[in-house]
């Protein structure tokens, strides 16, 4: 497929005109950044690893009536996604206290929540992405309290999901964050759907036994190599063969092409929920 207009490149991805007017590409940058970019790196295969272990991901999501913007993977840095408008509020879902959850409240890093802990921010660069309330979400307008309640919705569902099976490949979701977007159907009903991506990116994880950080932290924090850690998470999920895609700190080109397209195949099967034709739901 070749590639179209660029529309908008990000810190670690660049999104391209997809086939037609609804579709877009996302391709996944080698590109690592902390601390709001403070800190960057080009690091060999973590676009590849980002892009596949996200499409696998996307793929489960639906298989639990989970809605995505996620089609097909094109190669094995790109895939197809549905455009979107995103909504600028991320999620944060917390099982266990790490990151800013500790510098903010004087926590234990590892302390393990008595529930999981749901936290919005402010998609903004700019502003260093400020964390904010569901009041300022619904008087700035930027989702309603009916969009709002699916997202917090799903946002469950996808860890309680990904705790079990992350768990049972003896690993720990420490926390995650999500992304959503709005589409339109052909009569106005709106859907809103899980976008961006889900990849050691934008979560953390750690080994069940030894406790060793396998996400973005190794890199934020120079704990030890950042695609070894992502590597290992694809392995166990059974997307790249034993002893990874990289040899001597360079990708295999041959191999990484020969991993097959991940394609979403219940996506044009499932049925989505119309937000204007429905009333919040009680937790």
């Amino acid at each position: 497929m070749a590639r179209r207009k660029m529309i908008y490149e990000g810190k670690a991805k660049i999104l391209y005109e997809g086939p037609d007017p609804d579709t877009i590409i996302q391709y996944f940058k080698d590109d690592a950044t902390a601390f709001n970019a403070e800190k960057k790196a080009t690091i060999a295969g973590k676009g590849v690893l980002n892009n596949r272990i996200s499409s696998h991901l996307m793929t489960k999501f639906e298989s639990i009536g989970i809605p995505t913007h996620f089609i097909r993977s094109i190669n094995m840095r790109e895939q197809l996604v549905r455009k979107v408008e995103i909504i600028p509020v991320e999620l944060v879902v917390r099982n266990i206290a790490a990151g800013s959850l500790c510098k903010r409240l004087g926590l234990k890093e590892g302390t393990v929540l008595g529930r999981p802990l749901v936290e919005y921010f402010y998609k903004d660069d700019a502003l260093g992405d400020p964390m904010i309330s569901e009041d300022h979400i619904v008087n700035f307008g930027w989702a309603d309290p009916y969009e709002l309640e699916e997202m917090v919705s799903m946002a469950w569902r996808v860890n309680d999901y990904m705790n079990g099976m992350f768990a049972g490949l003896g690993l720990k979701l420490v926390d995650f964050k999500l992304e959503f977007g709005r589409i339109w159907g052909e009569h106005g009903e709106l859907y809103i759907v899980l976008a961006d991506e889900f990849s050691p990116d934008n979560c953390r994880l750690w080994d069940a036994e030894t406790g060793e950080k396998l996400d973005k932290d190794r890199f934020r924090f120079d704990l030890g190599d950042l695609v070894e850690g992502y590597q290992y998470i694809a392995e166990k999920l059974g997307l790249i063969p034993p002893g990874g895609i990289m040899k001597g700190g360079n990708l295999n080109e041959k191999l990484a092409e020969g991993l097959g397209q991940i394609e979403n195949e219940l996506a044009e099967k499932r049925r989505l929920r119309d937000l204007k034709a429905s009333k919040p739901r009680k937790s």
